[in-house]
């Protein structure tokens, strides 16, 4: 199995709700659900993968509180070299709805002070070589942002394929975003962005077609994916060749997340050498399984796998 590391933003998830409608300012009102827990685009991807047994790195941060120091005890053995910055650890407060839909509260805290240092603090190149590092959270980690050149040079050096999702931009895909966005693909073997994040980087409505642009501006051999929500999920590979996988109907709980752990059981099946159509399958089975239980469950039981 190729190594598989995770760079990016670990901060800590409140998640409460059902909420509806949004109360009114003022007001107080009581919900059935809360959970304190991991959160982060590559904390999320780092917890399924434990869950799935797949051997990883996590190159991170935390702040200096109460919070750092849990987030840092999630992970054991994995977190002993994250740096510790002089600032509160990053929050989420997740509110649901009824409908699926979620409205996140974020303070600022650590996250911007994450750095290239931070990362080389954790990660080894030669013993990541040949491997794969998913790199996520780039609209919350401005300083490593501004050393995405230096990561970029230090991962070819060492044949370490990356594959990135951003997440979406706090200002939107305005045409800086999208420049930078497509800036960083010129430069990473794998893209792994939902369906309205796809279609607004390339500037049209449909996936497939929006998959295909942005595969035209990254290296040649690049794969190019679409979370497609419960449509599933789509692939391009190398030679233009489309790839489909739908995902099981499921009673959705929680889909905080999903995206993030759809990243880990493709990533882990892909790195396996399993091939895009059964990476596609596992991505889509565990993210349903996930979103679809509590305490959420990550491994999927076989007859859920399409074959």
């Amino acid at each position: 199995m190729r190594p598989l590391a995770v760079i990016g933003n670990v901060n800590v998830d409140l998640i409460m709700g059902p909420a509806a409608p949004w109360p009114q300012p003022g007001t107080e009102i009581i919900v059935d659900h809360d959970e304190l827990r991991v959160g982060g685009s590559a904390g999320n991807a780092a917890l399924a993968w434990m869950a799935l047994g797949t051997p990883f790195e996590i190159a991170a941060s935390i702040g200096s509180d109460r919070f750092g120091a849990w987030l840092a005890e999630s992970f054991g053995e994995r977190a002993r070299h994250w740096p510790v910055h002089g600032d509160s650890t990053t929050l989420s407060v997740g509110i649901t709805h009824p409908d699926g839909e979620r409205t996140f509260f974020t303070t600022r805290g650590h996250l911007p002070l994450f750095s290239l240092e931070d990362v080389f603090a954790v990660l080894d190149g030669p013993r990541l070589a040949d491997g794969i590092a998913l790199l996520c959270g780039s609209f919350l980690t401005d300083r490593l942002v501004e050393e995405y050149d230096g990561f970029f040079d230090w991962a070819d050096r060492h044949g370490i394929a990356v594959a990135l999702d951003t997440g979406w931009p706090l200002h939107g895909w305005t045409e800086e975003n999208r420049a930078a966005a497509k800036d960083w693909l010129s430069r990473c073997r794998i893209a792994l962005f939902n369906e309205v994040e796809t279609t607004n980087l390339a500037g049209v409505t449909d996936p497939e077609e929006a998959g295909r642009l942005l595969q035209r501006g990254m290296p040649q051999g690049a794969v190019v994916v679409v979370k497609c929500g419960p449509k599933g999920a789509i692939a391009i590979d190398a030679d233009g060749t489309l790839f489909r996988a739908e995902a099981p109907s499921v009673a959705v709980v929680d889909t905080i997340g999903a995206g993030d752990v759809f990243n880990a059981a493709f990533l882990s099946a892909y790195a396996e050498g399993r091939g895009l159509a059964a990476s596609l399958a596992a991505g889509t089975a565990v993210a349903s399984r996930a979103i679809s239980t509590h305490p959420r469950r990550y491994a999927p039981i076989p007859q859920e796998i399409p074959a």
